[in-house]
């Protein structure tokens, strides 16, 4: 009996200990580029987490800012990120650009908006 009470007691001081591992506070965010990024380790983007959407910062580590998806990001591109918070924004652990509507609804009319104010402005200048 004295057993038996033993390992539940391992089963759950195990069990606890698993839960508190796993709390890393990765995050899936959805977001569009929304300023023209002048400096690829600090982005400004409209993003979207648990469908709230909110201005941040993605902070970019050497290991993304050598992605060449990364290096090719522009203002509207629409992506999928996996990242922690921190004081400053979300510091990004992966990137994948996603076509604008895979996005959820709390971004849609932001990025349609974006992108016809970008052929707007871009557009003419193209000739």
């Amino acid at each position: 009996m004295k057993w038996c009470c033993g390992m539940a007691a391992l089963v759950c001081v195990l069990l606890v200990a698993v839960a508190i591992g796993y709390t890393d506070d990765e995050l899936l965010i959805f977001a569009v580029v929304s300023e023209v990024p002048k400096d690829k380790s600090r982005v400004a983007v409209r993003a979207s987490i648990n469908d709230v959407a909110t201005d941040t910062k993605f902070l970019a580590s050497d290991t993304i800012l050598n992605n060449l998806i990364w290096k090719k990001l522009e203002i509207c591109h629409a992506m999928r990120v996996e990242g922690t918070k921190t004081p400053e924004g979300y510091r990004v652990v992966t990137v994948k650009i996603i076509d604008a509507s895979m996005l959820p609804m709390s971004l849609q009319s932001f990025a349609g908006d974006c992108l016809i104010k970008k052929a707007i402005e871009v557009a003419p200048l193209v000739d």
